[in-house]
This record gives structure tokens, C-alpha cells and sequence, in this order.
């Protein structure tokens, strides 16, 4: 039998993309990541991507608002996005680059007026999306819908990226008569292309074609209708354990082709069960001939006068005859008894009734590698041991006591209908390509890596020698080969004390918890076992931007049981429930003449706000902002400045805070205040002076005011006003005319 794989397997590029963007994306999210709608189309990459956290969800509504999402690789339409925006989702596009390209042509010749057909299947997620890229547009999947299609006057076909290519340019040959103008863009990806060439071309020259992939795989199914075509046996198979080992002989040629979805260790497990079966077929049941080995070849002659004599010895079986009747034959997987004839350096050798004896090498004793086998038999013992090889090269025989063992267990484990439900005590035996190998008394079983932990594995080998609780998740009866799960009992063990925890679970109490994540719109609590939300309106009484701003990944906290949803699997928490509220306690965190610090946060035109802390802003009014008067507070501060201030003032009914910046700034710089200080003085003396200089001004002023001609003119008028209510007075006889002559002179004088 010859096995022949494509040279092409393994994840196409779009998907190998994608899982590794998700795998990312939960890295750094800490888990808790949703796909919109499986990235991938097989199941048992599904369920790896699920145990680091990767969720998929059929429908936007199944996803919590604001969580971090990513876009498959097949791509989705714009109304979808805009959805995903309206949801707050933390999105991360991971549409295939060859996909987009589709989005951008069907989009752009739109516009132009094209009419957009689109061939592939039109329940298929990457053509849904395509379809939502532009208007109207049509989908056909085969010759026969493309013929049935209208004449339009402009046209523009496109492909699903996984789509046949023969079919694809029957499509374009019956489209290209259908159209005044006609544009078409081979959007087929070049690895779907080239698998589907080699899936062709193995199956021409191959007796059987193995196609491995899931069903609901597109790229599959298009690799199988090749193959059919070509090969009258195609087997599709989405794991190894699949493969039927019936019509299958020695001469045929089997072709091995996997689809882009496929993972290559899938691909590479159903290859080496091949290959296994290949070399069970091609090792024959063994009969060795027993011939009896007589030591001298002696030749006994019968007398000649004696034919009766003769005739009677003719009658009596011959010395080989009957030694060969004593002896046992044997054949390859025979299970025979026999007695121990001694033990050396771990070596049982053992007498079967062959013509030579048998030899268990240690490794061959018992399941049990650790077992020294002169602790368990001695010499004369009589054991069940199995024949590995008839002549081992040197005529010997070797056996085995291992295998009896294990097919004893093997057989008990079997009658035991309830074997999936139990658990067993395993032992880490070595690492292998996948997993472990692990031992269920004495049998060997294979741990996957996916099943080690709940968590990541990093290093397989740290469960080497280490006693493991594990449960059969998988039985090949025909193979016999069991695949374990430590996982599944770390899960089982973690189901019964959640449900316990949230039995205990009450509304109302209070609880102590680790904060694990913080999102935008909330903080993930471990309660015990249990994640509750901390929603973003429950970590403080005033407003925060991010959880982050109040609680940190790590911390510590006692918070409040608000709401359980055992169906949902919910718990509401609230932090701020179980704080003081900050306002009353601002008299005694900020008592009036202390020095608080904190952050610019607003600058408006009469002063500055300080956030002391998340719900609590003080304010530095103008005047207090510098040492001297300035124009605008930002001549001095700016938003975002940490600075140092005094507390003047503290009303919590008014919730307000006065701060001072200067009181500090004085008190913290000595020489400043005394600069003040002497600036202070020199401004009121110079008041001082400009008041005794204008004082001074205004009595010259008056003094001049009142000795000019004005002023006197003035006064002569006002006597002359109080002279005609006064009689003159009654002159002496004895005045002379001189006298009066003088007073005349001196009255016009004045």
C-alpha cells in the first residue's frame, strides 16, 4: 500500500490569519472574546479556540455590550458593523485580505451602475457578505441559474473565494453573452486553486482518495466532488478515528488531500493511521515449521533376513515424529503458558515448550515500567506471556508479559459500561507530539494538550511522573487506544463547587474579592470561583472614565451582592455600595488650613478646579492662583498641572472646596513673602505721597484763587450788597475835608 499527501495542506492563509488575530485578541483580554460566528468550520479547532477563552456566537444579540468581538475571516456586510458600533463592541476585524478585495469591487462597479453576480452558495457567511456590499446583487452556484439570468446592459461577476474553478468559467462563458458590457474578476483564491488541482491530479493516479475536512466545510466539499470524478473510493473523514479499514488492500494507492479548514495535525494523525495500517497489513500471521534437531544423522538398515522385522519397524513412528510431537508451535501474538527458568539483569527467560526458550526483556515485564520483575516471580513460576516474535534474528523467542497484562485491563476496562463516568488515577509517562501519554492502570492512554488544564500549558513535561486525575473521554476499541481528559475533571471538581458557591450566593451580602479584568464597562470580580461585574456606575460615587481610574487588576476588595442569575450565570456586584460617600467625609480628609495636592482638571475665567480626588473637585479662585495679580489663570497653571494648595474653606452641604495655591506658595518660600511684604510697603507710602502732594495743590490752588482780581472784585461786591442794608455812619463835625478826601481816594483805589 503507498500513501501519497498533497503537497498543499494545512490552514489557508485567511484562516491561519484569523485564529492567530483571536488568540491575540483573548491574550490580551484575558479570555473572553467572541467571534461573530465560528471562525472556522471544524469542530475540534472550535473547541481548542473555547478553551482559551474564544466564544462563538451565532447571533450579536448572545453578545454582553462593549466586549471585545472579532470578524471571522469570511467577512460580514456594513450594516452588521454598524451594528457592532451601536453595541459598543471592542471590534477587531479579521475578514481575509481576498475577501475585503471582493467587498471594495462589488462596492466600487456598483456605483458605476454594474448589475453584481456573485457565484458560489448563497447560504454560505462569505457570500452574505459579499451580497451586503452592494444592491440587488445576484448569486448563482451552477451553469444552469447562470443561464436563466436576464440581458442587462452592464454586468460584473465575482466568485466565492472557494468556489470550483471549472464551474466558475462555464459561469463567465454564459455570462459573457448576457451583458451589452461585461467585466468579470476571477476572486477564487490561489490556495483553494491549487489544492483542488492536486486533489485532481491524485486522484487520477490513486485507487482511493481520503479527503479530510469537516462536512460543513465549503472547500471540503468541492475537494470531494473533485475527487469523485476522478476516483471511484473517496472517503471524507474529519478525523483520523473515522477511517474504515474495511476495502482497503495491500496493492492500492491512497491520496491523502485536506481542506483549507483543516488543521495539519488532523491531516498528520489520519497519514500515520495509515501508516499503521499499512504495516499491520503487510505483517502475515507467522507459523514457524518445527523441525526436530537430532544430534548424529544415523541411518538404520534393516536386515535383510528379517523383512518381517522390517515391516514392523516401517509401522512404529520414527525418533523425529515423535520428537516433534512434544514440541509446541507458535505464531506471533500467540498468548501461551510457561515457567520461569531464571532471571538475569531484569530478563526473564521462560520455558513455552518450544524448541528454545523465550525472553521477556524488562521493558516487556509489565505495564508498570518501574516494576523489578525478581520482586514479582521467581524461578518455577508458570505465567501467561505473549509471543512478540518467533526468531527475534538469533532464534530466539521474544515475548512479552506486558501486553497479557494490558489486555486483561484492557478487557475488565471494557466490560465496565459506566467507564466515561469515572475517574482515574493516571501517571504521566512522556510527552508526544499533541499531548501525553499517560497510564490508566497499565494501559496507555493519550492526554491531548488541550486536556492537561483548564489553563494554557506551557510545559508538557512538568506532568511527567506526576500522578493526574483523569477521565476517558474516547474509546477505540479496534485500535485500543483511549483518549483521557485531565481537564474534563479539573471542570467536573470546579461545576461542583461553583454550584455549591452559588447556592450560598444571597442578595444584599457582602464579600471579599480579587479583581481579575477591567473592561470599558465594567470590572470582573472573583468572588471565590465565581466572576461578578463591578459595573463601571458601581466603582464610585462620581463619574470615572475607565474602572482603571478607581481599581487596579489584582486588588483586593470587599464588594456588595446586588443581583444573582443562576440561569444566566450572573452576578451583579457594587464597590461604591460599601464606600463612605466622598462629600461626607470631606471636613475630616480635608480640614480647613491643611496642604492637599491634586490635578488641574477645568480652567475657567474666575479660577482653576482641582480634582482632589475622583468625586471631589476644589476651586482656586483668580486671586489665590499666583502670588501677584494676574490676567488669566493660565499664566500661571494649566489643565493637567499637579499642584499644592491650602484649604481656605470646606461646605459640604455646597459641596465646595476653597483652595489657595499662594497661601502655600508664600508659606513655602519665605523670601517671597518678605518681597511681597516690602513691594507692599513702598505702594502705600507712594499713596501716601501722592495724598500730601495733592493736599498741598489744592490749598495753593485756594490761596491763588483767593488773592486774584476776581476774588477781590468778589468782595467788593459783597460789601457793597451789605452797605445798602447799613446806614453810613454819622460823620463828626470835627472831620476835615482832607480826611474825607483820603477815604475817597482809597474807595476807587479798591
Amino acid at each position: 500500500m503507498q500513501i501519497i499527501a498533497a503537497h498543499n495542506i494545512g490552514f489557508c492563509f485567511g484562516v491561519e490569519r484569523a485564529i492567530r488575530i483571536a488568540k491575540e485578541e483573548a491574550k490580551r483580554h484575558g479570555g473572553a472574546v467572541y467571534t461573530y460566528g465560528e471562525l472556522i468550520h471544524n469542530a475540534a479547532v472550535i473547541r481548542e479556540l473555547e478553551e482559551e477563552g474564544i466564544r462563538a456566537a451565532e447571533s450579536l444579540e448572545d453578545i454582553p455590550q462593549g466586549s471585545p468581538v472579532i470578524l471571522r475571516s469570511h467577512g460580514v456586510t456594513p450594516q452588521e458593523i454598524e451594528r457592532c458600533h451601536e453595541k459598543s463592541f471592542l471590534l477587531t476585524d479579521a475578514t481575509c485580505p481576498f475577501v475585503k478585495k471582493i467587498h471594495g469591487i462589488v462596492g466600487e462597479y456598483c456605483e458605476r451602475g454594474y448589475h453584481i453576480v456573485i457565484f458560489g452558495s448563497s447560504d454560505h457567511p462569505e457570500v452574505k457578505g459579499i451580497a451586503g456590499w452592494c444592491r440587488n446583487a445576484r448569486v448563482v452556484s451552477s451553469a444552469q441559474e447562470a443561464e436563466s439570468l436576464p440581458f442587462v446592459e452592464k454586468l460584473c461577476l465575482v466568485s466565492q473565494t472557494t468556489a470550483s474553478y471549472e464551474p466558475f468559467l462555464e459561469v463567465t462563458d454564459i455570462l459573457s453573452k448576457k451583458a451589452g458590457e461585461f467585466l468579470f474578476f476571477n476572486t477564487i483564491c490561489e490556495t483553494t486553486a491549487t489544492r483542488q488541482f492536486e486533489a485532481e491530479a491524485l486522484s487520477k493516479k490513486c485507487t482511493k482518495m481520503i479527503v479530510v475536512g469537516s462536512p460543513h466545510s465549503s472547500n471540503t466539499q468541492k475537494l470531494v466532488q473533485i475527487c469523485e470524478k476522478y476516483c471511484n473510493y473517496v472517503l471524507p473523514v474529519s478525523k483520523d478515528c473515522e477511517l474504515s479499514l474495511e476495502n482497503i488492500a495491500t496493492n492500492d494507492i491512497i491520496g491523502v488531500v485536506g481542506g483549507a479548514s483543516t488543521p495539519i495535525w488532523i491531516i498528520m494523525e489520519v497519514i500515520t493511521r495509515m501508516s499503521e495500517l499499512e504495516k499491520t497489513m503487510a505483517e502475515s500471521p507467522e507459523v514457524e515449521k518445527v523441525e526436530a534437531e537430532v544430534a548424529a544423522t544415523v541411518e538404520q538398515p534393516i536386515p535383510a533376513e528379517s523383512e518381517h522385522a522390517a515391516a514392523q519397524d516401517a509401522s512404529e513412528p520414527s525418533f523425529e515424529e515423535v520428537f516433534e510431537k512434544t514440541l509446541v508451535r507458535i505464531k506471533n501474538g500467540q498468548i501461551i503458558k510457561g515457567s520461569v527458568v531464571q532471571i538475569v539483569d531484569g530478563e526473564v527467560c521462560v520455558n513455552i515448550g518450544y524448541k528454545s526458550d523465550g525472553f521477556i526483556p524488562r521493558n516487556e515485564f509489565s505495564t508498570d515500567t518501574d516494576v523489578n520483575p525478581s520482586d514479582v516471580v521467581k524461578v518455577g513460576d508458570e505465567i501467561e506471556v505473549e509471543v512478540i516474535k518467533v526468531n527475534d534474528g538469533e532464534g530466539n523467542v521474544l515475548l512479552s508479559r506486558k501486553n497479557v497484562e494490558g489486555k486483561k485491563i484492557w478487557d475488565e476496562l471494557m466490560q465496565d459500561e459506566a467507564i466515561q463516568d469515572k475517574v482515574f488515577t493516571g501517571i504521566g509517562k512522556e510527552v508526544v507530539k499533541g499531548g501525553m501519554i499517560a497510564t490508566i492502570n497499565g494501559i496507555r492512554a493519550f492526554v491531548p494538550a488541550s486536556q492537561l488544564s483548564t489553563k494554557y500549558v506551557e510545559n508538557i513535561g512538568d506532568f511527567v511522573g506526576e500522578e493526574i486525575s483523569l477521565k476517558v473521554i474516547e474509546v477505540d476499541k479496534s485500535r485500543k487506544r483511549i483518549v483521557a481528559s485531565h481537564k474534563a475533571v479539573m471542570q467536573a471538581e470546579a461545576e461542583i463547587v461553583r454550584k455549591e458557591l452559588w447556592a450560598k450566593l444571597e442578595v444584599g451580602a457582602k464579600v471579599n474579592g480579587i479583581v481579575r479584568r477591567l473592561t470599558d464597562f465594567g470590572a470582573f470580580v472573583d468572588i471565590g470561583g465565581i466572576d461578578g461585574l463591578v459595573h463601571v456606575t458601581d466603582v464610585a460615587w462620581g463619574r470615572v472614565k475607565h474602572p482603571s481610574d478607581v481599581l487596579s487588576i489584582g486588588q483586593e476588595i470587599e464588594v456588595l451582592i446586588r443581583d444573582v442569575d443562576i440561569e444566566k450565570q450572573r452576578v451583579s456586584l457594587g464597590y461604591k455600595q460599601l464606600q463612605p460617600k466622598p462629600w461626607t467625609m470631606a471636613n475630616e480628609k480635608y480640614p480647613v488650613g491643611s496642604i492637599v495636592e491634586g490635578r488641574v482638571v477645568r480652567i475657567v475665567p474666575f479660577g482653576a478646579f482641582v480634582a482632589l480626588e475622583p468625586t471631589i473637585d476644589g476651586l482656586i479662585h483668580i486671586s489665590q492662583v499666583g502670588v501677584r495679580r494676574i490676567e488669566k489663570v493660565e499664566d500661571e497653571i494649566n489643565v493637567g498641572d499637579i499642584v499644592r494648595c491650602k484649604v481656605l474653606d470646606v461646605n459640604t452641604e455646597a459641596k465646595r472646596i476653597s483652595l489657595s495655591r499662594r497661601e502655600v506658595v508664600l508659606e513655602e518660600n519665605p523670601e517671597v513673602a518678605e518681597e511681597l511684604a516690602k513691594e507692599k510697603a513702598d505702594r502705600e507710602q507712594q499713596a501716601a505721597d501722592r495724598a500730601a502732594e495733592r493736599a498741598a495743590a489744592m490749598e495753593s490752588a485756594k490761596a491763588t484763587r483767593e488773592n486774584s482780581p476776581a476774588a477781590r472784585t468778589d468782595k467788593r461786591r459783597t460789601r457793597r450788597e451789605d452797605s445798602e442794608y447799613e446806614l453810613p455812619p454819622v460823620q463828626s463835625a470835627t472831620t476835615s475835608l482832607a480826611d474825607l478826601f483820603s477815604n475817597f481816594s482809597e474807595e476807587n483805589e479798591n
